[in-house]
């Protein structure tokens, strides 16, 4: 948060505040808050399941792109008696990613910099299985290795690689990931959205052991194999480059930095309709009783 921003500190004050919409990055959204509720997403299908999950939460979801527009639209024309809209918008979290900063200067280097985000996601991290081999490479070769973890990640492996910190690797602890996605040459990641992130920068990525791996990766089973793809992926081919452009344009084709301003627009002009065209929302009363008890956990008053 910025220093002049305004937070609502307890429920009360929420209701007070009287907001005309609710934008939310995760899964779940109070439906006891006023305002019509607008999904944001937190990040691009990356193989996980649960993306095109239709929970009852949301009267609007402003999609990154095709691919989710597709999904979401799909869902919606399979109910009988839908009660949300589908708009696609662009992605707003990434609105920075195009709006180079100089700020992205104290990530780079002369040297390749390599950037490694692994996912958190216990049976899909990687930071175990390739600890030894970036260990390895941060001695024998000249790159500029950046490490930047999942929030959810645990403490053992954020001390395997502080361990390792030196003169060619840096564990970055920042909220601005657009930085370092601008800053790096080269992605290492396993199965992460943030993969999508960096691809849409033309650049390309190196992944390992990823779930649903596609032709325009590098992707890798053994950790060995890692160092070769790194430099493929340092000077790409017209065939991979080709397909990072395609893979783009299904995802996310919006590089105007302006995918916030169309969420406020799609948000205003269900607002003005009042929802007219769309029917009753479904109460979900499992998942009302199951968000007020953890509000309640976490001390606050309903």
């Amino acid at each position: 948060m910025h220093a002049n921003d305004q937070r609502l500190s307890s429920i009360q004050a929420v209701f007070d505040y009287q907001p005309d919409a609710l934008l939310a990055p995760g899964n779940d959204i109070p439906s006891f808050f006023p305002g019509v509720k607008v999904q944001v997403f937190h990040g691009f299908d990356s193989g996980k399941k649960g993306k095109y999950r239709i929970r009852g939460n949301f009267d609007l979801y402003c999609t990154q792109g095709p691919t989710t527009t597709r999904g979401f639209s799909q869902q919606k024309e399979a109910i009988r008696k839908p009660w949300f809209d589908v708009v696609e918008t662009g992605w707003s979290k990434l609105d920075p990613l195009f709006q180079l900063s100089h700020e992205a200067d104290e990530y780079r280097d002369d040297r390749p910099v390599i950037l490694y985000a692994p996912t958190f996601s216990p049976k899909l991290r990687s930071t175990y299985a390739l600890l030894d081999e970036i260990t390895r490479l941060a001695m024998a070769k000249d790159w500029q290795w950046l490490v930047k973890f999942h929030p959810k990640v645990t403490k053992e492996e954020v001390d395997m690689y502080e361990a390792i910190e030196g003169d060619n690797v840096r564990v970055i602890y920042t909220d601005s990931v657009q930085l370092l996605l601008q800053a790096a040459d080269v992605l290492v990641s396993d199965t992460s959205s943030i993969i999508s992130e960096f691809a849409l920068q033309g650049k390309a990525v190196v992944t390992f052991r990823n779930r649903k791996p596609e032709s325009w990766m590098r992707n890798v089973i053994e950790a060995k194999d890692v160092a070769e793809k790194i430099e493929l992926a340092l000077s790409p081919d017209k065939a991979t480059l080709a397909g990072i452009e395609q893979h783009c344009n299904d995802i996310h084709p919006y590089k105007d930095g302006r995918s916030a301003a169309r969420v406020v627009d799609a948000v205003e002009s269900l607002i003005d309709s009042e929802g007219r065209h769309l029917h009753k929302k479904p109460r979900n009363y499992f998942r009302e009783w199951k968000l007020k008890k953890e509000f309640k956990s976490l001390g606050y008053k309903i």
